[in-house]
């Protein structure tokens, strides 16, 4: 595997102050070959008045325009901020966004609070495009049933019999007293995103001494299976594992769900892609020193993972004054510490059968951009 180039698809250092900071990235590939990247934009990392942006190629990804389109933060009357864009085709001319909407209405409140460990108030958001995402409807609320502290996490998946599934995690709200229990979830439409069925529940640890944070999921080779990847962290231990994998289907009972297992892969936010030959990639952020974003390769469904079949596609220097290490992590500062990363998210398409897309996030403190990069798999 090679890097063939790679762009910039949103350059934080032209914009204005209130966009320097770009993270959250999503990318989606439609049909007649146009390219949409999506992402969040900011002052700082969660800041309260944070927005999303869209940025469209034609050419394969080397160049990319950001759109003029600007989307409604308040909701039903209330300042928000949001965070994630993920965009699914559904039709020759209709396209989906996915993201998550904070509730911004006291907007000195931080989006974690170290004392609860719950988040800001959250509701799931979809907007309907019909012109290759020149305009959008209003937004729609998601529901989450009985889910709390949710937000989104990846891509949205696709099968080809035309369900789709939206991908997020719940946890607590902010002034939640209770304890905090951790799930990665799926919302399947089986129409286009007209009606979804109950939340289908992907990876949750029953002793919630494990968080499989982060998921990224991506379809399987039959109809209702998908493949996922988690950012482990063992709260007991206090140190982040190495990516989990799991294998599921939307229609299987609870009886037959499987926890995630460890691969040998380190690392944090892993999306998974399956190329035409059978080949398994993972596209993986990994923040020791130096920090790399990464693409491996497994030959055998995910069992291995040679490191010699290893293509580093990104170093980093972070600049960030950090406060945790890898080990005895403080759970608290943690959070406090993913404020202040300026890299990773990784995403990844596939562009042709011997070529994937990939993006990220990358930059220092107060100006971080998104990066793109095509790769030569065949």
């Amino acid at each position: 595997m090679h890097a063939l180039w790679k762009s910039l698809v949103y350059d934080a250092a032209t914009q204005p102050e209130s966009g320097r900071v770009a993270f959250f990235d999503g990318l989606c590939g439609l049909e007649w070959g146009t390219w949409l990247c999506g992402f969040t934009a900011g002052r700082t990392k969660h800041h309260h008045e944070g927005t999303i942006f869209l940025c469209r190629s034609r050419d394969g990804g080397q160049t990319w325009r950001l759109l003029p389109w600007r989307f409604e933060t308040q909701l039903d009357g209330r300042p928000g901020s949001l965070a994630g864009a993920e965009l699914i085709e559904v039709g020759p001319t209709t396209l989906l966004l996915f993201t998550t909407w904070f509730d911004r209405s006291d907007p000195q409140r931080p989006l974690f609070d170290p004392q609860t460990e719950g988040i800001l108030r959250s509701r799931q958001l979809m907007a309907v495009s019909l012109d290759e995402g020149d305009t959008w409807s209003s937004w729609r609320v998601v529901e989450t049933p009985d889910l709390s502290g949710t937000a989104i996490t990846g891509p949205v998946l696709r099968w080809a019999g035309g369900g789709i599934a939206f991908a997020f995690e719940s946890f607590k709200e902010f002034d939640d007293p209770s304890p905090p229990r951790h799930g990665a979830w799926l919302l399947v439409s089986r129409d286009g995103g007209q009606t979804f069925d109950p939340p289908h529940l992907v990876a949750q640890d029953p002793q919630q001494q494990l968080y499989y944070w982060d998921q990224r999921l991506c379809a399987g080779r039959e109809p209702a299976e998908y493949l996922g990847l988690f950012w482990t962290h063992d709260r007991a231990a206090k140190r982040d594992l190495n990516v989990h994998l799991v294998r599921g289907n939307i229609n299987q009972p609870d009886s037959q769900r499987r926890l995630p297992v460890a691969t040998t892969i380190p690392g944090q936010i892993a999306a998974p892609l399956w190329l035409p030959d059978g080949r398994l990639l993972a596209f993986v952020v990994d923040r020791q020193r130096p920090g790399t974003m990464r693409l491996w390769c497994s030959r055998d469904q995910g069992e291995t993972w040679p490191e010699t079949e290893c293509l580093t596609v990104h170093q980093h220097d972070e600049q960030a004054r950090l406060s945790q290490g890898s080990d005895n992590i403080d759970f608290a500062q943690y959070w406090e510490d993913m404020a202040k990363w300026t890299f990773g998210h990784p995403a990844i398409r596939l562009l042709d059968e011997e070529h994937v897309l990939v993006t990220w996030y990358a930059g220092m403190p107060g100006c971080m951009s998104i990066h793109a990069a095509a790769i030569h798999v065949g």
